[in-house]
């Protein structure tokens, strides 16, 4: 799964995945990106790249606005053409890119601690995970867009940092972008695969960052491992 992520140069989005138009205002950067916030997105319109902020969690169409009780903020591979949450936008191709500098996924140690990790991508500094949105309207009127992350079955190197529940976000390749946004459902599901283990890089960091508020550059320090009193 994926539960955290850092934005840590937002002012490259735009020029990073050729955004033609931007409703997102001046991003800041954050080290602590958590469920239920407004994050930058980019989706494909009309044959142009729109980027714009939604919130972090998904709000599917049929839910009058309301977040549901179950986690949304990912959706596994595995279930996009059958979870109700998922088969509308998967079904009508409202895919998107959730950009990213880094991500963070906790270890369960033998006594029950967990380490936190901090995982980046050595050829994309800033890349973008795989994404599916959609559009809700509460009894208001309200029109809320939300998005999920899509998870994948862990790689030996994640398996290895997130052995609890083993899974993984869905990172794009460079050169699977476009394909992701605009290309067939059919094509869109050959990019949906584990990022090359020798291309992403961890490390332990702070508990810090078990807390949402604490949101500052220190959290990307490497940190010495939690010791296990076992």
């Amino acid at each position: 799964m994926c539960g955290r992520y850092v934005i840590s140069q937002p002012q490259l989005i735009a020029s990073t995945f050729k955004v033609d138009q931007a409703s997102w205002g001046s991003p800041e950067a954050s080290y602590n990106i958590a469920p239920s916030r407004s994050v930058p997105v980019i989706r494909s319109t009309e044959q142009r790249r729109e980027g714009l902020l939604m919130r972090w969690g998904m709000i599917p169409f049929w839910a009058k606005g309301i977040p549901p009780k179950v986690s949304t903020i990912n959706a596994r591979v595995e279930n996009l053409e059958t979870a109700a949450s998922w088969r509308h936008p998967w079904k009508h191709s409202q895919r998107c890119i959730i950009p990213a500098n880094g991500f963070y996924e906790w270890h369960h140690n033998e006594d029950s601690s967990k380490q936190p990790y901090y995982i980046h991508v050595k050829d994309q500094p800033l890349f973008g995970f795989a994404g599916l949105w959609d559009r809700s309207t509460t009894s208001e009127g309200e029109v809320i867009e939300s998005c999920t992350i899509i998870t994948l079955p862990a790689s030996p190197f994640m398996a290895e940092i997130h052995n609890d529940k083993a899974r993984e976000p869905a990172i794009l390749a460079t050169t699977d972008i476009e394909t992701w946004l605009s290309g067939s459902i059919q094509e869109a599901t050959k990019t949906l695969k584990a990022h090359p283990d020798d291309l992403l890089e961890a490390w332990p960091v702070s508990i810090r960052v078990n807390t949402p508020k604490n949101n500052d550059v220190t959290l990307l320090d490497k940190q010495p491992l939690i010791q296990s009193n076992i």
